[in-house]
């Protein structure tokens, strides 16, 4: 007994011991009264005094000091009942340092409208720490994702110290930060991420948001290729390859259908959206992009594939006669999720030959190599960034399709396919455990081939028949890039604050 007593006590002391050597996880912090007082000069001359405060480290299990902490804007004036602007500078899955504002971009011009500006690092594919002298990545999916998730718990969790109201928290990002936008919208509060957040020391609490600014979203990925192939694949530059690659843009593009009609979408007049009327629909949103741009002064040409009429929106009454106008449901005209924006005026575009405005596209641009996304070993492709993006913490490359991964020769894991699940917005939406996002403001510009054009109509379709409002558009002549149209975005903006 006297010997149990003994070994017991050395046990105690050598724990004891082994808990002084670790050392102590600390406790979420914010010092209300180190903010420092700065100021932004904005374009057009003006100055936005407003005070930082920077390095807020919003987990207590740190992995990566470099980013997993925010810097939090507050603009003189601001109260609680301030709305919170969070931009993300995620960027191809990477990772991103928490930074300032910046004039030219959404993030000054938060701060000019009065608005709190949040800015928060995240680990991305690229982020790596050392132990020892082995070296670790730090950021592969889902931790983007769930450190932005971190960044909001921690506004929520200083709620009572932080100007801002943690109700009107924004979001906005552009590619992959266009991606986290769509994600911190769509699957707010789900329990799916709840052990990971917990894992990493993130407070308590809720993360999900007012509105999601998402600007050319590279997202659900996990159907990227069969959209992009289905897109692009008669394409005069995808029929020049060779027959290997020309085989599998084929085989992608067979599969595009049937995802799209699994899906049940529905156009805004309630009707089917499915695969015999999906290019149709596609057309017609990019003739009422190009019309828009032709109504506002720009030159469209026909070159591009468009076809006119010379007849004008509205017919003058000849001798005191009643004025025609055109009639609704004319080839050109709005669908009902992009009207409202005045009446058309003189000659108005009737139809597009989508063939010679692919090509046109592709003419601006070179398209990706095929596939466009899961590329690793397939048909002896290197691997991609999001191939990257879904390895393991030992800097692995993987397959995160069934398709590519049975192209290669092996198959996906479990983990894999649950980082897949965890990283697609499509997934989360209409799902009954997630709170989304009553506000979207979508935007992947009409010549973007960075993914396709299903990508984010599937996305703005699908948040649309979950009964969101969805500012939806394809801008006219726009290539991958984001933050533009500052002045229709923070209008909006304004609105869906009040």
């Amino acid at each position: 007994m006297k010997w149990l007593f003994i070994a017991s006590i050395g046990m105690l002391l050598a724990l004891n011991a082994s808990a002084a050597r670790k050392p102590r996880t600390p406790a979420l912090q914010f010092n209300p009264n180190s903010g420092v007082k700065a100021s932004l000069t904005m374009p057009d001359g003006r100055v936005v005094n407003y005070a930082a405060y920077t390095r807020l480290y919003f987990v207590t299990n740190i992995e990566d000091s470099t980013y997993q902490y925010m810097n939090v804007f507050v603009p003189e004036g601001a109260t609680q009942q301030t709305p919170i602007f969070l931009r993300t500078y995620v960027g191809g899955y990477m990772a991103s340092q928490a930074g300032g504002p910046q004039a030219e971009d959404a993030s000054g011009r938060a701060l000019a409208e009065g608005y709190v500006l949040v800015i928060p690092g995240s680990r991305g594919r690229s982020s790596t720490v050392k132990r020892g002298k082995e070296t670790f990545y730090t950021g592969r999916a889902p931790k983007a994702l769930l450190d932005l998730k971190a960044a909001i718990r921690y506004l929520r969790h200083f709620d009572r110290l932080i100007p801002g109201n943690t109700e009107k928290i924004i979001t906005d990002g552009t590619s992959a930060g266009g991606a986290m936008s769509s994600l911190l919208g769509a699957t707010g509060n789900n329990p799916a991420y709840e052990p990971l957040l917990k894992a990493m020391g993130a407070a308590d609490g809720r993360d999900d948001v007012f509105a999601s600014v998402c600007y050319c979203p590279i997202t659900d990925l996990d159907h990227a290729d069969m959209a992009y192939e289905w897109l692009y694949g008669n394409t005069d530059s995808r029929k020049s390859l060779p027959e290997s690659k020309r085989a599998l843009t084929k085989e992608l593009a067979a599969q595009f259908p049937a995802y799209i009609n699994s899906l049940g979408l529905k156009k805004p007049d309630g009707t089917p959206l499915n695969a015999d009327n999906y290019s149709e629909y596609i057309k017609q949103i990019i003739i009422c992009s190009a019309q828009e741009a032709k109504d506002a002064g720009a030159d469209i040409a026909d070159s591009l594939g468009f076809t006119f009429s010379a007849e004008a929106a509205f017919q003058a009454p000849i001798n005191g006669g009643v004025g025609l106008t055109r009639q609704e449901g004319r080839a050109g005209e709005n669908p009902p999720m992009m009207r409202g924006r005045g009446e058309r005026v003189g000659e108005y575009i009737t139809g597009l030959d989508m063939d010679r405005y692919l090509n046109y596209i592709v003419s601006t641009q070179p398209l990706k190599d095929v596939p466009a996304f899961d590329s690793y070993n397939v048909d002896g492709a290197p691997a991609s960034g999001e191939n990257g993006e879904f390895g393991n913490e030992r800097g692995s490359d993987v397959n995160f399709t069934a398709w590519a991964a049975a192209k290669a020769g092996g198959a996906l894991s479990e983990e894999v396919r649950e980082n897949v699940r965890l990283l697609n917005p499509m997934r989360f939406i209409g799902e009954g455990m997630t709170s989304i996002a009553p506000h979207w403001y979508i935007r992947h510009g009409a010549r973007d081939r960075d993914t396709a054009f299903p990508i984010a109509i599937n996305l703005a379709t699908k948040l649309e028949n979950a009964g969101v409002e969805v500012n939806f558009k394809l801008p006219w002549n726009r290539p991958h890039s984001g933050d533009y149209a500052l002045n229709e975005l923070f209008s909006w903006i304004a609105e869906i604050v009040k």
